[in-house]
């Protein structure tokens, strides 16, 4: 099929009808791509949609879909139909990162990449290798999927004849770095959905995003490096950060997370950060495309590894998913850390990593000498799963039933406690927050809730060094309409006692 070309103003745009990539998808990489190497300037304006359209030879809903993810993204400004221009917020010197680009075959990388200091523990354990490694109820809680929703005939249908064919080979196997189709499916995976290029032998395979987290740290961190993390933010990440060694500091967040500005301000000698930039871990929110350039930037200047923490950016429910902040790292210094335990199914602890070239083999060979090797039959059948077609499938099912769900959990909340909690519908993920009247304890609440079968999770532990603001985090992912009835009777209940005994009133009271 031949190919088509649009000159908007110096900037060529061409689409490949060939190609296996969405025709929506091609145009708004090379228009992203524009806009990052600065051939589209802040405030340049682009052709109307159905110029475009025309122009290109494609459905006008294409240009739509294109411009609208760009819009989403920051990358944007303006309405279909009164004129879009390119965003006027974005830093002066974004163009320095690089923006995303295929990786060549070969390169040679950055002095920075070629110095970075690893810890004793993980060059010790790349010359042990002696080789670089081959690449009660819970109506509420927050990181259970719809195990009602959850394919389970499908996935006895691709995993049976595998165990038939291919079983003396599976107890064998033992790659530290995972199995290669699933390596593969992730990679393409990551392409497809969250734009970031990247091959198999980037990807490791690990037993859950914590894991990850850990394995990252421990080849990066010696006692007294300086580590970042949102506050607030995930207590884990700090607590594994503290018991390494680091000297931890954390980083005010806002309504569009991490405030970026003050990491560069206090962060200088940060030599890790942890962040959930796609939606905010546990306040929600999605970082605006200027803090992400800003913190891109800073990033290499600093030498610094960006931990970008992704684990349930793929619900969205406004927009489609953003694009990954890996996917416009041009120095290669952010790992992405992905987890399937909260798409498909908690037990089965298998996540992954995304790794500059330069850490596979560290990071792996530290994974070897701890546990040895991620199991191999539940990766195989990831790995059938994603490469069959059926995990983008469930993935868009369950975007669509957790947006009903979050709904449905809203309406009950307003319905039956409008007069306690202050309730705002989240954008992504799979919980929502109830804030609670100044004055309530939100722990107290929690514990009296799990004594009648109830799991809440109180929002003040998830504060670092800021005063905490009292809430609870309610999941909707797993909530059935029985057990969303029942758990707006259990709560509705735990919340007269805390009540009675505490004589704290309503947010309507105050």
């Amino acid at each position: 099929m031949a190919k088509r070309a649009y000159q908007a103003d110096v900037v060529p745009i061409r689409l490949d009808k060939a190609e296996g990539a969405p025709l929506f998808r091609q145009l708004y990489i090379a228009l992203r791509d524009a806009i990052l190497s600065g051939q589209l300037v802040a405030g340049a304006r682009l052709p109307a949609t159905r110029a475009m359209a025309t122009s290109l030879d494609v459905a006008r809903n294409t240009v739509i879909t294109a411009y609208e993810q760009l819009r989403v993204e920051g990358y944007l400004e303006g309405k279909v139909g009164s004129g879009t221009v390119v965003a006027r917020d974005l830093p002066v010197d974004y163009p320095m990162v690089g923006g995303p680009r295929e990786r060549p075959s070969s390169r040679v990388a950055p002095a920075r990449r070629r110095d970075r200091r690893l810890t004793a523990q993980a060059i010790n354990a790349v010359e042990f290798i002696g080789r670089t490694p081959r690449r009660g109820d819970g109506a509420f809680e927050i990181d259970t999927p719809a195990l009602d929703a959850l394919p389970l005939e499908t996935l006895r249908r691709l995993l049976t004849p595998k165990l038939r064919t291919d079983f003396r080979r599976l107890l064998t196997a033992s790659d530290p770095a995972g199995i290669e189709p699933l390596r593969r499916a992730i990679a393409e995976w990551a392409q497809a959905s969250r734009g970031i290029t990247c091959s198999a032998e980037q990807v490791v395979v690990t037993a859950g995003g914590q894991h990850g987290i850990d394995l990252v740290a421990r080849a990066l961190l010696v006692a007294g490096d300086v580590a970042s993390v949102e506050d607030p933010g995930d207590p884990f990440v700090r607590t594994l950060l503290r018991g390494l060694g680091a000297d931890v500091i954390g980083i005010p967040v806002d309504d569009e997370g991490m405030a970026v500005e003050t990491l560069l301000a206090t962060g200088a000698s940060a030599r890790l950060v942890h962040i959930t930039p796609s939606n905010h871990f546990p306040l929600g929110g999605t970082m605006p495309m200027a803090r992400r350039m800003a913190l891109l930037n800073w990033a290499q200047k600093t030498g610094a590894i960006v931990l970008e923490d992704d684990c349930d950016s793929e619900f969205r429910y406004s927009s489609r998913p953003l694009a990954a902040l890996k996917a416009l790292d041009g120095a290669d210094n952010v790992v992405y850390v992905g987890t399937f335990s909260r798409i498909i199914l908690p037990s089965l602890r298998l996540g992954y990593l995304i790794l500059p070239e330069d850490l596979v083999a560290p990071v792996v060979a530290i994974r070897s000498l701890t546990d040895r090797h991620p199991p191999p039959i539940e990766q195989l059948l990831i790995a059938e799963f994603m490469l069959n077609g059926h995990f983008s499938t469930h993935v868009r099912r369950m975007r669509k039933l957790y947006a009903d769900r979050q709904q449905m959990l809203v309406a009950a909340l307003r319905r039956e406690l409008d007069d306690l909690f202050e309730i705002r519908p989240a954008g992504a993920g799979m919980h929502i927050i109830g804030w609670l009247p100044r004055g309530w304890n939100d722990l107290a609440l929690a514990r009296l809730a799990a004594s009648k079968g109830l799991v809440l999770r109180p929002v003040s532990p998830f504060y670092y060094k800021r005063t905490p603001r009292p809430g609870v985090m309610l999941g909707h992912a797993s909530v059935t309409t029985g057990q969303l009835r029942n758990g707006i009777r259990l709560l509705t209940k735990t919340v007269a006692e805390y009540r009675a005994t505490t004589g704290m009133r309503s947010n309507a009271a105050q």
